[in-house]
């Protein structure tokens, strides 16, 4: 993949015009192509393409060749309605075993007179990724028995800088004692980026980066501003998982994931009602158009009830993990097709779900409206809800890697250190 961005990088600049963003969830494939120009970008094609239920197995590729084909339809219908054909990719990874978090490392300078500069920053910056991906390795194996696997780092991201316990967003030239660094990083393991890769591959797409899904999230409602206090929690319910992101003052604090999605309530659906998984999904599909029978919509509703529960318990769980925040951000944020059933929002919005966790009061809960996502814009006026979120956030990691490649001149810091975190 680092080839694939060198060469990416060499190109004339208008050959770097064009992104196509592919969000390869367990129910849909969907495929947003898009022009990139003075900073923005335009969405000029969108494609959809259903999922069969063995081609994904909890968020992660399990049949690749369906999956590329798939994907070809998807991306096909997004550039028949572009007009052109797009190499360059960015895609989305999730499941259970992709690990996300912030980790804070203190050190200790030897001459703290001395100025801090940017390859002392660097060596620092490497000693925080390298405790990340231990502690990744670990976590991993843990949920595994023991079994160790072979993971890479897929994301990372700066979320603040202290000098003696003073904060900083520019460290170099400072000088002190103690350097406190807290950094977002996540990591997935080699066999789901390799199935991603040669899905890319198979549709002959120069790969320019593999995101967590939920940091993609993140990195849609956060956009440019460096100066960004945003703070939220981002929930993309998929088919197959449920992907959470906490953002605390602009910086992404960590991300979890969980295997209960939309496909777990319609499992329940078929289970109560003895009925194909094709039927469960009609059925629940229905209860929103009121094509249901009063008899099949009480044993439906109770079915979807108790998976509610369960689901805000995983919620639940997923957020206690986060014990270094004081509170959790009360502003809770939904994408994704799975939250689109009404009865799921009810669960987190009157149930007293959040009671146990630091909340300084009840979360007020909304969905992302793509108009919400900075500096993207819908030329095809067919990005209209919250189930495309999460493409619109990989469009937004592509933009941040292509600047990152192309101001090598800069004298931002910001920049300079989001180069130093590129994978």
């Amino acid at each position: 993949m680092l080839s694939k961005i060198k060469a990416l990088k060499s190109k004339p600049k208008e050959e770097g015009q064009y992104l196509v963003g592919l969000d390869i969830g367990t129910e849909y494939v969907k495929a947003l192509v898009t022009q990139v120009a003075d900073g923005k970008i335009e969405v000029i094609g969108v494609g959809r393409a259903h999922q069969a239920y063995n081609d994904m197995q909890a968020g992660a590729i399990a049949d690749i060749g369906a999956v590329v084909t798939n994907c070809d339809k998807a991306l096909n219908q997004a550039e028949e309605q572009a007009g052109i054909s797009v190499r360059t990719a960015v895609i989305g990874i999730a499941g259970e075993l992709v690990k996300g978090t912030t980790i804070t490392v203190r050190c200790h300078r030897k001459n703290p007179t001395k100025a801090l500069d940017i390859r002392e920053l660097e060596q620092i910056i490497k000693l925080v990724q390298e405790r990340a991906e231990k502690k990744a390795r670990n976590q991993i194996a843990m949920e595994l028995g023991g079994k160790d696997l072979e993971i890479r780092l897929i994301n990372s991201a700066l979320v603040s800088i202290m000098i003696d316990s003073y904060p900083v967003t520019n460290p170099i030239g400072f000088q002190g004692k103690e350097v406190v660094v807290q950094l977002y990083t996540a990591f997935a393991p080699l066999i789901h980026i390799g199935a991603i890769e040669k899905v890319a591959q198979e549709l002959d797409l120069d790969l320019l980066a593999v995101a967590a899904e939920p940091f993609a999230v993140s990195r849609s409602v956060i956009g440019d501003d460096q100066n960004a206090t945003m703070s939220a929690i981002l929930m993309d319910v998929g088919g197959g998982t449920t992907d959470i992101a906490v953002i605390n003052d602009g910086g992404v604090q960590g991300t979890k994931m969980f295997g209960i999605g939309g496909r777990a309530y319609t499992r329940s659906v078929e289970r109560a009602l003895d009925v194909s998984f094709e039927e469960a999904e009609d059925l629940k599909l229905s209860l929103s158009t009121n094509k249901i029978s009063k008899s099949d919509r009480t044993k439906v509703e109770d079915a979807l009830a108790r998976t509610a529960r369960v689901w805000a318990s995983g919620v639940e769980l997923a957020l206690d993990e986060f014990s270094t925040l004081d509170h959790l951000p009360n502003r809770i944020l939904l994408c994704g097709g799975g939250s689109s059933l009404d009865l799921l929002f009810d669960e987190l919005q009157n149930s007293d779900w959040y009671k146990k966790l630091p909340f300084t009061k009840k979360p007020i809960i909304h969905h992302i409206q793509p108009d919400q996502v900075v500096g993207i814009i819908d030329k095809t006026n067919d990005v209209k809800d919250h189930t495309l979120i999460t493409a619109l956030g990989l469009l937004r990691v592509g933009m941040d890697t292509i600047q990152q490649l192309d101001d090598t001149t800069t004298s931002s810091i910001k920049q300079k250190i989001d180069r130093m975190l590129q994978v």
